[in-house]
């Protein structure tokens, strides 16, 4: 009998995002990171508009309180401009609505 692993993707949290140029913590090297979608508390102190368009400030904010492993928000100023683009385009994918997204349940 053949059986086919399923796996269920989590809508709260991205996959592993693989970043172009890894960043070193000490002797740790980080070379992926995972985002997990916000709740509205932690869009504090941050325009919805800015996130959505991805603002360098509205990131460097959010991407700390939303990966894993957490960053700090100096790791994220030392981000590869094409790593902090990939993590706002996920980070903004979060706050549109199922229907926005194409999304049917």
């Amino acid at each position: 009998m053949d059986q086919t692993k399923t796996e269920t993707k989590n809508p709260n949290a991205t996959d592993p995002i693989e970043l172009d140029e890894p960043l070193k913590r000490g002797e740790q090297t980080i070379d992926s990171i995972t985002l997990r979608k916000p709740k509205s508390g932690e869009l504090r102190g941050v325009s919805l508009a800015d996130v959505l368009q991805m603002q360098t400030d509205a990131l460097i904010t959010l991407i700390p309180r939303l990966s894993s492993p957490s960053l700090t928000a100096a790791e994220v100023r030392q981000m590869d401009p094409a790593d902090l683009v990939q993590c706002g385009g996920e980070i903004a994918g979060f706050l549109l609505t199922k229907r926005a997204r194409g999304v049917t349940e």
